[in-house]
């Protein structure tokens, strides 16, 4: 049924239906009407049956016999009779006759109540053809159709609020005498006892209604529009019972057969025992209203914008045609409880506001997603008196103007999201490589490329610098190709603007000449753009996997990247170059071999900290001193910087030279000390200096400021020997102490600066022990204390590069040790004695013999017989010979005396003064260090092959 449908055509279908499938000749339903002493029924509906015998039940006592009147009473679900038997009227006034042959012999009557919340409204009556009692099945439908008949009775009157139906009629034309400014009111009285009912004839001769011979209730209501009857019954029933106010609003038969609009107003009156005994009010002629407000109705019933009203108890009293499309239910929705509507449940909040609303008594307004669509809706909750409208606004079309423009907004905030991003990202790369991964990490994803190419123009060629998403086959094909020519490339270069390719077919068409080069690598659209700053010229490419389309926001933002890309690649060019000249000078400072002797065999590595082109002061060395003696040596010059770096190569040959004078590693740390000192006050450097002997089996060492240095036992032992607590050099007071460690043969010597074993993350004491375990898994590893495996175990382990610069300059010295063999040094002491000399040239004589080394017996004796003559002669005793055997033949002769021997250059006259020419003459090397007890001379003779 339509939602429009009123109380009247409910109970009409409901009767329509029970007849239909019952086969019933017709049926009545009455409700109930209150009253003391005279409680009774009326008939509000009637179907199929005629005049004649309906107006005998049209009121009818509640106390009497016939079946309505029993269901009522009882309500104990459905009652037939076999028989119709006339009904009692009211008053105790026997039954009505009814003349003959008006039902068929043998048809009965059956009855089923009308449940309400609070007991039975009424009945739903059926004349049965003469078949006999309806079935159980019947019975059931019975109850089922009553049921649902009750359940949809609003019983109440349409609201005045533009919300009733369209009038039927005009009132008709005023009575004469009466002008419109008159009120047309009177009033009314109903006697419960009597059931008299007695209206101001004024009124009902203003109304036109023929009231002449009307005394009765039931008369009255006779005039009421039938289908008004039932919710005006329902209400006085309300009032009496409850003793509540009476307020309805119906339409009333005039004398000329049309209907007027009334309100009839009015209050109960008890009598000493509380019970009700008399009903009494005003009327009032509301048709004009009516009249005025049919086109607000009609206005609010097809207006593009859901509107319903709901009354305090929530039920639907009213819903327009578009509020009906979006509950989605061809069912009445009138007089149903808003929230069993299954369209409200999937409206978020809805409940919750409403409540809210109505609470407040203020209006408020949401937008909200409706249920099972993708329509959105306002929501707009205006409290009324005695309930809450709900206007609904579809903003789907404006969402979607809105989600546009804020699309846009958000896309436009994205573009300088990007542009900003990719300018800090690009502000902050030093280098082209950090240039490129910022371009790749920054564009790629915002564009949806998966491919990257930056090349730059160098002698009419292409010269990659960087890449992403592409193979080493293609970027080798790349690398070189010609720049002049037809090419996507240099198209961007001339044009000075973006070249796009938008498919492979298009790069065909346009570039016939390399037509199989996107083939390579199967790129489908590019975007080319050129790179122009400073006079240095390239171009950066933007591929896809897919064909694709460049929308013209798109083209305008890489157009505007590529400037800044440019700019930035100026930049780190620049810097990679002065980077570039800031190693070659470093590493120029530092040795660019290690010397290898008998004794030592070393490996060095240096890794500069992430600082580009400034150049540290870290430096390391191995010198080659007398009697297979080597120095080794490391510092660390404090900060970075090009003053650092030359501070770094002062001290580097101010240590070889000091070196070069045998000078011990004391008297070297007090020298540097002295260099560093002049060179200000914001100068500092840490050193370690030492000397390994391979014949005492020592490593004899002095540090200002360093770190200890590490012996490595062939077992993988690690120790780390004391260290005196000097200053680093710049503020240090001399003297320095020397501290001495033993060193087994094939230990590891292991200098280096705090650079490798300090970090933002690790401090002094856990670099050593990682250092310390790092050493000793390099010796158990099957090294065999190889210096390059163990250098590059211990700077993987200790520098890891792939989380960013190093913090610091790292310097490792490894130096394998070996000592001279017992059998390979031969030592003797000599009176000072004439003799000497000879003696001297007897122990050499036999030990070169010894030795196999028979050619140098001449020249060995020839050097000792100088060398001790000279001793006998100039200086004092005792007088030491020592003779080593490693790379080369080394003789040594010692004294008491601190004088050192210089060449004098003789004349042809002079009788002496040649000794020692003709000793520098027989020796690839000799000079003079001084000892604990005086001075040595020593000298190298090469070993015979």
């Amino acid at each position: 049924m339509d939602d429009g449908q009123g109380d009247t055509s409910i109970l009409l279908a409901a009767l329509h239906h029970l007849t239909a499938e019952l086969g019933a000749l017709g049926g009545m339903a009455h409700l109930s009407l209150a009253g003391n002493r005279r409680p009774g029924m009326r008939l509000v509906a009637s179907s199929g049956l005629p005049g004649v015998f309906t107006r005998a039940w049209a009121t009818i006592s509640y106390s009497g016999s016939a079946t309505p009147s029993r269901v009522m009473r009882e309500d104990c679900g459905v009652i037939w009779s076999p028989t119709v038997d006339m009904p009692e009227q009211l008053l105790g006034k026997p039954p009505a006759s009814v003349g003959p042959c008006v039902l068929p012999a043998g048809s009965g009557i059956a009855a089923v109540a009308l449940p309400g919340p609070e007991g039975p409204l009424g009945t739903l009556s059926l004349i049965t053809p003469p078949s006999g009692e309806p079935s159980p099945r019947d019975q059931g439908f019975m109850k089922d159709v009553a049921r649902w008949a009750g359940g949809r009775l609003r019983l109440a009157a349409p609201r005045p609020e533009g919300l009733s139906r369209a009038l039927v009629t005009d009132a008709g034309p005023p009575e004469p005498g009466l002008t419109g400014a008159e009120v047309a009111g009177g009033t009314w009285e109903w006697d419960l006892d009597s059931g008299n009912f007695t209206v101001d004839p004024a009124f009902t001769t203003l109304l036109g209604i023929h009231w002449p011979g009307i005394d009765l209730v039931e008369q009255w209501g006779d005039l009421i529009h039938p289908d008004d009857q039932p919710y005006v019954v329902h209400g006085a029933e309300k009032a009496i019972l409850g003793h509540e106010p009476y307020d309805a609003e119906y339409r009333i038969a005039s004398a000329n057969g049309s209907y007027v609009w009334i309100r009839s107003q009015g209050h109960v009156e008890l009598d000493t025992k509380g019970q009700p005994v008399r009903l009494t009010g005003t009327m009032q002629d509301t048709t004009e209203a009516h009249a005025a407000l049919e086109p607000v109705g009609r206005a609010l019933r097809h207006m593009t914008d859901g509107f319903l009203s709901v009354g305090s108890d929530w039920r639907v009293e009213f819903v327009n045609i578009a509020a009906a499309h979006l509950l989605g239910s061809t069912s009445r929705l009138s007089g149903r409880l808003l929230w069993d509507l299954p369209a409200i449940h999937g409206v978020p909040r809805l409940e919750e506001q409403c409540r809210q609303a109505v609470l407040t008594g203020s209006p408020t307004g949401f937008d909200a997603p409706w249920t099972d669509s993708d329509r959105w809706y306002h929501l707009r909750l205006v409290p009324v008196p005695g309930g809450l409208t709900i206007y609904c606004t579809d903003i789907t079309e404006r969402r979607l103007r809105e989600a546009e423009r804020a699309d846009a907004a958000r896309a436009a905030a994205d573009r300088a999201g990007l542009v900003g991003t990719l300018t800090r990202s690009l502000a902050e790369a030093l280098t082209v490589r950090d240039v490129v991964t910022a371009v790749a990490d920054g564009l790629l994803p915002h564009f949806g490329a998966d491919g990257l190419l930056i090349a730059m123009v160098d002698n009419d060629r292409m010269r990659l610098v960087g890449s992403k998403g592409y193979s080493q086959a293609f970027l080798d094909a790349f690398q070189g190709l010609p720049f002049a020519g037809v090419n996507p490339a240099a198209d961007a270069l001339l044009q000075r603007s973006v070249s796009f390719i938008e498919s492979a077919d298009d790069y065909r068409v346009r570039y016939p000449e390399s037509a199989g080069f996107p083939a390579l690598e199967g790129k489908m659209a590019w975007a080319f753009l050129p790179l122009t700053a400073s006079g240095r010229v390239g171009v950066c490419v933007v591929s896809y996997a897919h064909p694709r389309t460049f929308i013209q926001e798109e083209r305008a933002l890489l157009d505007e990247l590529s400037g800044l890309i440019a700019q930035a690649l100026e930049r780190a060019s620049l810097y990679d170059a002065a980077t570039r000249r800031s190693r070659e000078l470093q590493h120029a400072l530092l040795p660019r071999e290690l010397s290898s002797t008998v004794a030592v065999t070393a490996a060095a590595r240096y890794l500069p900290a992430g600082h580009g082109a400034e150049v540290g002061g870290d430096w390391y060395d191995v010198i080659p001193l007398s009697a297979e003696r080597v120095a080794l040596v490391v510092g660390d010059v404090m900060g970075h910087g090009m003053a650092e770096a030359a501070t770094m190569g002062r001290l580097r040959t101010a240590v070889r030279t000091l070196s070069d004078l045998e000078l011990p590693p004391d008297e070297i740390l007090g020298r540097l000390n002295d260099i560093v000192a002049d060179l200000g006050d914001d100068s500092f450097a840490t050193c370690l200096y030492g000397v390994f002997d391979p014949v005492r089996r020592d490593y004899t060492y002095a540090s200002a400021g360093h770190p200890s240095p590490a012996i490595v036992a062939p077992d993988g032992t690690v120790t780390f020997p004391l260290i005196a607590a000097n200053p680093p050099l710049g503020v240090a007071a001399p003297p320095f102490e020397t501290m001495s460690a033993d060193v087994p043969d094939g230990s590891l010597v292991v200098l280096y600066t705090d650079g490798l074993v300090e970090t933002p993350t690790r401090d002094l004491d856990a670099g050593m022990m990682r250092l310390e375990q790092t050493l000793n898994t390099a010796l158990r590893d099957g090294h065999g204390g190889e210096p390059n495996a163990v250098c590059d175990s211990v700077m993987s382990a200790l520098t890891d590069t792939t989380q960013g610069p190093h913090g610091d300059d790292a310097v490792l010295l490894v130096a394998r040790t070996r000592h001279l063999a017992p059998e390979a040094v031969a030592d003797w002491s000599l009176l000072k004695d004439p003799q000497a000399a000879g003696q001297a040239r007897a122990h050499v004589r036999e030990q070169l013999g010894t030795w196999g080394l028979d050619d140098l017996t001449m020249a060995t004796e020839l050097i000792v017989s100088e060398l001790v003559g000279n001793v006998v002669r100039y200086a004092k005793g005792p007088i030491g010979l020592r003779l080593l055997r490693g790379g080369s033949l080394i003789c040594e002769v010692s004294d008491g005396s601190l004088t050192t021997p210089h060449i004098r250059h003789s004349s042809p006259t002079d009788e002496g003064g040649r000794g020692l020419q003709l000793v520098a003459a027989m020796a690839h090397r000799w000079g003079t260090r001084y000892t604990l007890n005086g001075k040595c001379i020593w000298t190298e003779q090469p070993l015979p092959t």
